[in-house]
């Protein structure tokens, strides 16, 4: 049985960011209906007692992913030139990316927390990709995503990480 993408995102971010297995996916979706990610989105994030939360590996790699990927996108799309196929293939690398970091990053708690209010605006920004937001043009997706990144970098410690520039 295929799990709607929205279980999948919700089962997930009502985990720990810890390796789970795709069963473990499943069974928590199947119990997490009430849940839903925008509510981690909606949370003001915090820094750590005034300093930035440590990071790991697998979170500093996927999320330098994102910011490629958004980078990327962005500038295109300020360009004109993305198509439906175009944003569903950005949906689908940004997914990818997101799967990585919740399969392989380990944070103490209270960051692992504030990653998911991170996590959960960039999924908003990918439902507005996907158009399941009416009234919404992808590229406002976009930018949602490019926003959380930079709020990555003020609140978590990334050597060298730059803002993505949302001004268009």
């Amino acid at each position: 049985m295929k799990l709607p993408v929205y279980l999948a995102i919700a089962a997930l971010l009502a985990l720990p960011l810890s390796p789970i297995s795709g069963t473990a996916i499943a069974e928590e979706a199947a119990h997490s209906h009430a849940h839903s990610h925008g509510d981690e989105a909606h949370r003001a994030m915090e820094l750590n007692q005034e300093q930035k939360w440590e990071t790991d590996a697998p979170l500093r790699r996927g999320m330098s992913e994102l910011h490629q990927i958004v980078s990327t996108g962005l500038d295109a799309a300020h360009a004109n030139t993305l198509t439906s196929d175009d944003y569903k293939n950005i949906s689908d690398q940004i997914m990818t990316q997101f799967t990585y970091i919740v399969e392989n990053c380990k944070l103490e708690p209270e960051a692992d927390a504030q990653l998911h209010i991170l996590l959960g605006n960039i999924i908003q920004g990918v439902e507005i990709i996907e158009g399941k937001v009416s009234g919404q043009q992808p590229e406002v997706g976009l930018r949602k995503m490019a926003q959380a990144l930079n709020s990555y970098g003020s609140y978590f410690d990334h050597p060298q990480w730059k803002d993505l520039d949302v001004s268009h």
